[in-house]
């Protein structure tokens, strides 16, 4: 694996590329906050950022990237970290065709006015030939947004997974294999609750039914916007712990007395001010 440092873009499959950062989340560790490119014959921005880094990941982008070449950017849903820098990229790539939907263009509206005219509808199961390649767009099994779409790439196995298999990591780092066999367990579990909160109302067979069509797909590397890389053997134990979710109690949210103990132990460990030299 090639070092790693977030906000620069590395590679994941064959002119397929991440771009890494991550937010720190105590008590719990920190959250990837990633998005993909598809430098083939007609570049693919798949999803646009979160806007509290905007210059560094349009920098990072760019670095993989010209923005003129890009012909496609894919919108897997609008939630912000997603979605957080998509103007810019736009304006920055004039040749390229927004990849969304009908109800992701109307739930941006109440920030911005998405230019019609650039957009292409993608919807679970359509498909869209971006010159060396035919991309799959799906819907995940796991989504915190009714929107989002998954996308596949046949030609490299490389699959974008958007929200499902999002998990918390001790560290930021760019593969799932750094991950202990019981972090990468714990968190598996964690992330899916988190994200979706939802999956303990399902029915645990029609559940596995969704699981089981979305496996087959047959991904060889699975990137995502909240999680490191996976790679075989990783795939089938997350598929695997994706499909217990159902039958895991709900996650416990963090209280008001969590957060009144986090900063009583905050106020506590904070070194005392030091006494300022007097003015001369």
């Amino acid at each position: 694996m090639e070092a790693f440092d977030l906000l620069q873009p590395y590679r994941i499959a064959e002119e397929t590329f991440v771009i890494p950062w991550a937010l720190e989340a105590p008590p719990v560790g920190h959250f990837p906050m990633n998005s993909m490119v598809i430098r083939g014959a007609e570049p693919v921005l798949v999803d646009t950022g979160a806007p509290a880094v905007r210059a560094q990941w349009l920098e990072a982008a760019w670095s993989v990237v010209d923005p003129l070449d890009v012909r496609w950017i894919f919108l897997t849903h609008d939630d912000r970290d997603h979605a957080g820098n998509l103007l810019a990229a736009l304006a920055a790539c004039p040749n390229a065709t927004l990849l969304t939907t009908w109800f992701s263009i109307g739930r941006m509206a109440e920030e911005w006015e998405t230019p019609i005219n650039r957009c292409r509808f993608l919807t679970d199961g359509d498909t869209i030939d971006v010159g060396d390649r035919t991309l799959v767009a799906k819907r995940p099994p796991l989504y915190d947004n009714p929107t989002t779409r998954a996308l596949f790439d046949p030609k490299t196995a490389v699959l974008w997974s958007v929200d499902t298999f999002a998990t918390n990591v001790p560290a930021p780092m760019p593969d799932a294999g750094a991950l202990s066999a019981d972090d990468f367990r714990d968190g598996q579990l964690f992330g899916g609750r988190l994200v979706s909160p939802w999956v303990a109302l399902l029915d645990s067979q029609k559940f596995r039914t969704v699981v089981d069509d979305f496996e087959r797909l047959d991904a060889e590397v699975i990137a995502g916007c909240h999680a490191p890389v996976l790679r075989r053997p990783r795939i089938a134990e997350a598929y695997d712990l994706l499909r217990r979710l159902p039958e895991v109690p709900p996650w416990r949210e963090f209280t008001q007395a969590d957060l009144d103990q986090w900063m009583a132990t905050a106020e506590t460990s904070i070194p005392p001010e030091q006494p300022r030299p007097s003015a001369t």
